[in-house]
């Protein structure tokens, strides 16, 4: 038997190996839609038959046209490596230089079957966030990386590692891409096409980037989220203990929601159509309980309200079935939201109301035309349940999702009158970014390569420690998000939030995030820890341009351009970053959104300190000065408070206009 660390090594196999039958309890990604031609069919065959020797195309051939007939890809089952895929310890993996390794470790991590919700197909979350396209991709990978020096890039092409050129030791290490399409050929049935043919790929935001920690991501912003919600419709003092937030999908990162509820402190209803995804999520202690029942879970809410418990219910059904039976019964509903994965509408992100889970995803297959149909039929029929809620006082809010979108592409009831805007804010343009977002505040991470709890939790508190030092003098406009996160991190350990590798995610400035990464780093050259990965989600200040989300409160009309994350990759890629990332897609859709990330190891190392600096810095006053620039004034405090800070940061200001200059013009 070869090693782990052989098969590393070794790429490719020498030998071919036998086919792979596929794990009977295994969450398959949905059956993709039949859309190529003949010709584009063998094609796609023949681009797949490049990564390996002529002597096995005739029997791989035959293979490969089954799965590309069976799924709509070709996923080379038969390649998948026999070993565990898990964040193992950083030492554990064949490198030439740490960094190296320590990107191995997050590939690792977001393949980990406990982490990843399609791990077959190499999919992380999302439904079609993938990682490679491929086994073939995934083997060649890791050999460069084990292969790598100090004076070498890996350059990714859609998860194909196009190969190891020359570079330097300031320059990153990995440098990826995923579906940087030409905007033309940019539509949702040009990702099923191209990706198809094996030439690019949905990376979403943290799966193509490595640096998707479970859902302990989406659980904080989550909790954030739904803690200010509720500040929003609650009278002063008065609790969320008994109030419901009602919402969908337990898959990657909707799988958050119950266990942010819980921490929020109310009742969570969350429906989900995938039993596997609800099952998992229950044994893995991030739903308290099950109920498949429609009067069994009306039952189970009205108790939960009379005693003003706080639970988490995941309901196996429709979410839309939900609503309409809540307000049948007359039960009122605090907070509204959906996180299905309506981003990728066609190919099960979002299940149509009344047929069965499979029998929906034998239509996306089979009558995918009918299948279109009965999801926007129902986006109409949920539109007009949240409707009938929020007549009643509920607060509703769109969760970045592309609900709203999708809703009202279907002719869904969720315009404004003006018809331009939606009836319903998004939770960036109510919460996240007024409040977090323009000062600067966004879900800093990091990974413990370790693999130690004990490393965990000795950062976790020296993450508190700089937080409380850092609020005793900070201004009174952030002393709310400053006070959340201190709570936030004090409880993170008993909340048993990590799924997959030692990590832990927070809301940080840029002055917190560098504060703690430097202090992480100090106590990695005192021996105290092994070193740590820094990283973010790209749901962030600075590293997307997302007109309906993450840039959703920019004003001046510039939120439909994607300047700033292309910015964020290459400034983070000359200051410092291990790896950087640029996707088309992310959460609210391919063609919808443009998103930068980077990782960057901590070694202890003078020269890792000078780069955190250098690097946090600009990762996170890029997003602010553009948002500044936008004239919201949170970000105008922040960026002059930074200014002051920093004596070298010189950034352009808004000048504002009074109404009555404008109003007397005539057009």
């Amino acid at each position: 038997m070869m090693t782990f660390q052989d098969q590393i090594k070794q790429g490719i196999p020498a030998e071919l190996p036998a086919p792979k039958p596929s794990p009977a309890d295994a969450n398959r990604a949905p059956k993709r839609k039949d859309i190529l031609t003949k010709a584009e069919k063998q094609l796609a065959v023949r681009n797949a038959l490049r990564y390996f020797p002529k002597a096995w195309h005739s029997e791989l051939a035959a293979e490969f046209a089954k799965e590309l007939n069976d799924f709509g890809r070709i996923y080379m089952y038969r390649f998948k490596p026999d070993y565990e895929l898990k964040a193992r310890p950083i030492g554990d993996y064949p490198a030439n230089c740490q960094q190296a390794a320590a990107i191995m470790l997050m590939i690792d991590n977001n393949l980990d079957p406990a982490v990843a919700q399609h791990p077959e197909e190499l999919i992380t979350y999302g439904g079609n966030g993938a990682v490679f396209q491929n086994w073939a991709q995934y083997r060649l990978t890791m050999q460069y990386l084990s292969e790598m020096e100090n004076d070498q890039t890996l350059h990714m092409y859609s998860g194909h590692p196009m190969g190891l050129f020359p570079s330097s030791a300031e320059a990153p290490r990995v440098i990826v891409t995923n579906g940087m399409m030409i905007p033309n050929y940019s539509k949702p049935d040009d990702w099923e096409r191209f990706n198809a043919l094996g030439v690019t790929q949905y990376g979403q935001m943290t799966a193509g980037s490595y640096m998707y920690i479970g859902p302990q991501g989406i659980v904080h912003g989550t909790t954030i989220t739904v803690m200010n919600a509720f500040r929003k419709v609650l009278k002063k003092g008065e609790s969320s203990k008994g109030k419901i937030f009602l919402t969908a999908g337990l898959g990657g990162m909707s799988g958050a929601q119950p266990k942010a509820g819980n921490i929020a402190g109310c009742i969570t209803v969350c429906a989900e159509v995938n039993p596997k995804a609800a099952t998992k999520r229950h044994q893995q202690g991030w739903v308290d309980e099950l109920i498949d029942s429609m009067d069994a879970l009306i039952a189970r809410v009205k108790q939960a309200q009379a005693n003003a418990e706080v639970v988490s219910i995941a309901y196996i059904g429709n979410v839309v079935d939900v609503w309409e039976s809540l307000y049948q019964s007359d039960i009122f509903v605090h907070l509204g939201s959906d996180q299905t994965s309506l981003h990728n509408p066609w190919s099960g992100g979002y299940y149509p109301v009344g047929i069965s889970y499979d029998e929906a995803n034998r239509l996306i297959r089979e009558q995918p035309e009918l299948f279109k149909a009965k999801v926007r039929a129902t986006l109409k029929r949920h539109a007009d349940a949240v409707n009938k809620h929020t007549a009643k006082g509920t607060y509703f809010f769109d969760y970045g999702n592309a609900f709203l979108l999708e809703a009202s592409r279907a002719g869904g009831d969720v315009m404004a009158q003006n018809g331009i805007d939606f009836k319903y804010p998004s939770y960036v343009q109510d919460i996240l970014g007024p409040m977090c977002f323009d000062y600067g505040f966004g879900p800093f991470r990091w990974v413990c390569t370790s693999g130690k709890p004990e490393d965990l939790d000795k950062t976790d508190a020296i993450a508190a420690e700089v937080l409380q030092r850092l609020m005793a003098e900070a201004p009174e406009e952030i002393q709310q998000q400053m006070q959340d996160n201190i709570t936030w991190i004090k409880d993170a350990k008993q909340n048993k939030l990590v799924v997959g590798s030692q990590a832990r995610i927070l809301y940080a400035d840029a002055e917190g995030r560098m504060e703690i990464a430097a202090a992480f780093n100090a106590a990695i050259a005192r021996g105290e820890i092994g070193p740590v990965v820094l990283g973010r989600d790209h749901h962030d200040v600075s590293g997307t341009d997302s007109p309906f989300r993450e840039t959703s409160n920019i004003y001046d009309g510039s939120r439909f351009t994607a300047d700033m994350a292309i910015h964020n990759v290459i400034g983070d890629s000359f200051r410092g970053a291990t790896w950087v990332s640029i996707h088309n897609g992310g959460g609210v859709g391919w063609g919808e959104v443009i998103n930068g990330g980077f990782g960057m190891l901590l070694d202890g190392s003078g020269e890792a300190d000078r780069r955190l600096k250098s690097m946090l810095l600009f990762d996170v006053n890029n997003g602010i000065a553009r948002r500044s620039w936008a004239r919201n004034a949170e970000a105008d405090f922040a960026i002059k408070r930074e200014m002051a800070r920093t004596p070298k940061l010189k950034v352009t200001l808004a000048n504002r206009v009074d109404d009555d200059i404008l109003d007397k013009l005539s057009f």
